[in-house]
Formats: C-alpha cells, structure tokens, sequence
C-alpha cells in the first residue's frame, strides 16, 4: 500500500498571515510540520500543496530549500489542489496534514497510519470526537475515495477536502479514533498571535525534535499560564474559509 502525504499550505491567512513560514527555533513553521510527517516513517511521498498566488512564491522557495516537492493550484478550492498532487504521484492512501500544526506529533501520524491500514475504511480522523488537542489531528483516506469526492463537493467541502466524506458518513466507511487521556481542552495549532506565544514557548522549552502529545501535556500540566494564553481563541466554523 503506497501512502502519499499531502501539506496544505499558503502564506494567506485571515487571522495570521505569513505563519506557516514564521521562523519557529531556527526553522519555518512548514518545516517543522515536513519534517514531523516524515519522522512517522509511514509516508512513500511527501508533498506540499500550496496556491497559485504571487505571495506563495515564497512557499515554494522553502520547499525547495528544504527539499520537499511542492505543487500549486487554486486558493480555495483546496481539494483541486490534491487532486492535482495525486494526479502527479502514485497512492493507495492519503494522509492530510495543514501547515499550521508545526507540533505534530510523528507517533501519533504512525499509529494512525497503522490502525487505518487494519480497519479496512474509507476514511479515519482523530476529530470526529475529539480526544486530541487541535493541531495534533491526522486524516487518512483512501485516494479512490478522495478521487470520487471531487464530483460530489461543492462550496465548503472543496475547501476542507474531506468535510464531505466525514458529513455524509451513510455513504462512506468512516470511523475515528479517540486517545486518552482526553486533552482535547489543549488548542496547539497556529492561527492566531496567542497561539504562537504558546507555541514559540513550548519550541523554547523543549528544542528542535519533535514532542510526543503525552510529554508535552505532562508538561502544559504544570503550566495553566501558558495554556491560558490562547485558551479564549476559537475555531473558525466549517463553513468558514
């Protein structure tokens, strides 16, 4: 089974903008992410979807700097993006990361990969209830599935990819997996100044590698002034871009 794993990323950002490139302990925000997916070890192909904006010029001047393969495509139509991705590279799976989730945790990426491969599904997310901090969760679907969604989506559903698989689960094999402990009260994805203090602050802490979800909660544990920093932001809606 050959898994492809796709990035989103663009340097438009409505709360945030440039933050997949902010420099995060002397690599880019998409850097930590590239590298994370990679150490899972589960990945045939690692590929960055970006846009076909002037400004995104810059997302593709890091892949190549950082030696990742990079296609562009449409702004908002995200799933067109890895549509083009998959038409360039071969794949049974897709595994969907975004570029904005610079703590991604490469075990976590493993033992998603490992459980959707023994289910036999269409579609897993560790989202559809949620155990997991937000900017720690993995989406695994299989590239048929996603091939036949594009005559299916339309409006918000091109945007987020999968949303139209995980909203009409009657018509697909769609499971999830929760972890405990719950620490889903954890926000560590990047989309707001608050959540980079955060964020710049845990890289601080804890260096350049990759943090297993356990030792970086453990940590945050002893820590309510750092997980008070972003607490308040919330997440945009579906239906929003």
């Amino acid at each position: 089974m050959t898994t492809l794993g796709i990035i989103q990323a663009r340097m438009g950002s409505s709360r945030l903008p440039g933050k997949v490139l902010r420099q995060l302990g002397g690599r880019s925000v998409l850097e930590r992410v590239v590298r994370a997916a990679q150490q899972s070890g589960v990945l045939d192909t690692l590929v960055v979807a970006t846009t076909i904006e002037p400004a995104d010029d810059a997302v593709v001047a890091e892949c190549a700097a950082i030696g990742i393969p990079c296609y562009r495509g449409p702004v908002d139509d995200v799933l067109t993006r890895f549509l083009g991705v998959l038409g360039q590279h071969e794949s049974d799976v897709v595994m969907r990361f975004t570029a904005d989730c610079p703590l991604l945790d490469p075990h976590l990426v493993a033992l998603a990969h490992r459980v959707f491969t023994a289910s036999g599904v269409d579609y897993m997310t560790t989202s559809i209830t949620r155990t997991l901090p937000r900017g720690l969760d993995v989406e695994v679907v299989r590239t048929p599935v996603l091939l036949a969604v594009d005559a299916l989506a339309t409006e918000h559903h091109r945007t987020h990819v999968t949303s139209y698989i995980y909203t009409h689960a009657d018509d697909f094999d769609v499971i999830g997996l929760t972890m405990q402990p719950d620490l889903s009260h954890l926000r560590l994805t990047l989309d707001t100044e608050d959540d980079w203090k955060l964020i710049e602050a845990i890289v601080g802490h804890f260096g350049d590698e990759p943090i297993s979800v356990r030792e970086l909660a453990n940590w945050l544990a002893g820590r309510p002034d750092l997980i008070e920093l972003n607490a308040h932001v919330l997440q945009k809606a579906l239906v929003q871009a």
